[in-house]
């Protein structure tokens, strides 16, 4: 009787059991057809993102690395969204690499520069940590191809009570150092003192800002090289049209001979000791020269 009566107690839970799985498959199916664009957001943004622990302190930080169909385009959207969500841009660096620049003539007058590059965008923005999974969501939306998405949420309530004590200590030392007598001593603990407790009161306020606002680093880029085509002027047919004029490179050169003749003579007359000097050298060396041929005759 008793063992009868076990049998149908674990035939009854059994069944419980298979009716609960049917009715939770049949309920999870529901919210699946009919919650469809909750169930992408989730999909889309780290639990760690939106994470809140009762009694916990987390400073939560997010890297995304995506390419986009257009950078500036996707820039001043990211810019505007951190905006709407009470945030703030801390860095922009909006930069074309160019790989190559070439200039084809296309007229007499006219030519057509070239230019292939590539657009990209590192960024760092900071908004309230509660926003900062919808940032992600909406930045989401701005990809073509994600290269990574890397979320942070770094547990700091230890530090946080840790500096409490450390404020207090400080706070101690301060007191039992207005105690002592006033020297010399006394003035150096108490300078040291208060440094030190200046330093903690600023750790204190970048771990609470820290944890307010969340740092989110960008890397943007196209995943294409992008073309330019600039209309310029062709330089090479003006270059050659003006580079060389005869009737006026002839006066400029009949100037220039003038002008050299009188550099000789001004540069004669700044010499003039040097050819006196010559002058007087050689008249020496023939008079002594006609000397030697008279008396060359006399002899003979």
């Amino acid at each position: 009787m008793k063992t009868t009566y076990i049998q149908l107690s674990l035939s009854a839970v059994l069944l419980l059991g298979i009716y609960s799985c049917k009715k939770g498959e049949v309920a999870a199916t529901e919210v699946s057809a009919s919650d469809s664009t909750v169930a992408t957001v989730t999909d889309s943004v780290s639990s760690a993102a939106t994470m809140e622990v009762k009694d916990k302190q987390f400073i939560k930080t997010a890297d995304v690395n995506m390419e986009v169909k257009d950078v500036y385009e996707a820039t001043v959207s990211i810019e505007k969204t951190v905006q709407d969500l009470g945030g703030f841009v801390t860095h922009s660096n909006l930069q074309s690499s160019i790989l190559s620049e070439d200039t084809y003539n296309t007229s007499d007058h006219e030519a057509m520069l070239i230019k292939k590059y590539h657009t990209e965008n590192t960024m760092q923005v900071r908004v309230p940590t509660e926003k900062l999974g919808e940032l992600l969501t909406k930045i989401n939306d701005k990809k073509v191809f994600l290269n990574y998405r890397t979320i942070n949420a770094e547990d700091v309530t230890s530090n946080i009570k840790y500096a409490e004590m450390e404020g207090k200590r400080i706070k101690k030392t301060g007191e039992n150092i207005d105690q002592l007598k006033t020297n010399k001593d006394k003035v150096k603990l108490d300078n040291d003192n208060m440094a030190e407790g200046n330093l903690q009161q600023l750790a204190t306020m970048d771990t609470t800002d820290n944890i307010k606002y969340s740092t989110i680093d960008i890397y943007i880029k196209e995943p294409k090289l992008r073309i330019a085509e600039i209309a310029v002027s062709n330089t090479r047919n003006i270059d050659n049209q003006y580079k060389f004029n005869f009737i006026y490179d002839a006066k400029n050169a009949f100037v220039e001979g003038f002008y050299l003749i009188q550099k000789i003579a001004v540069g004669l007359i700044t010499i003039w000791p040097l050819v006196l000097i010559l002058g007087a050298v050689l008249y020496f060396l023939r008079k002594r020269k006609l000397t030697k041929t008279e008396h060359k005759k006399v002899q003979e």
